[in-house]
């Protein structure tokens, strides 16, 4: 199985993760323990492990082996298209939400007159 890589690494526990191996990141730490994992040929147990462009990553239990390959040019440049584009969208969500913020924080009356009452604050004496 071939693995593209779009930035300088990516951990281990992502890695695992996005091939569908652990569920989540949490799960790194059992699936390691469970399971022996090869980094490079090398036994590896560390779920931040930085994996870069060239590595192999082999799970002999699972009959998988991960090459981690460098994409194309076209394929960066759709990568960077579809980043940006995240990253458009995400701006526009935290600026409707900031505003939905702002708009429901001004106080509405309440049709309980009993609710819009301030309760008096209970008398406290020194000691008790």
């Amino acid at each position: 199985m071939h693995y593209k890589l779009y930035d300088e690494y990516i951990l281990l526990q992502s890695l695992l993760k996005e091939v569908g191996l652990i569920q989540s990141g949490g799960a790194i730490k059992g699936f390691l323990q469970e399971f022996p994992v090869f980094f490079n040929g090398e036994k590896e147990e560390r779920r931040r492990k930085k994996i870069r462009i060239g590595d192999v990553i082999r799970i002999p239990s699972h009959s998988l082996a991960i090459t981690v390959i460098a994409p194309t040019e076209a394929e960066k440049k759709e990568y960077e298209k579809d980043r940006l584009e995240k990253e458009r969208v995400a701006q526009i969500v935290k600026q409707l939400n900031a505003q939905h913020k702002k708009g429901r924080s001004k106080a509405t009356p309440s049709t309980n007159p009993n609710k819009n009452r301030q309760r008096a604050a209970a008398i406290r004496f020194p000691g008790t």
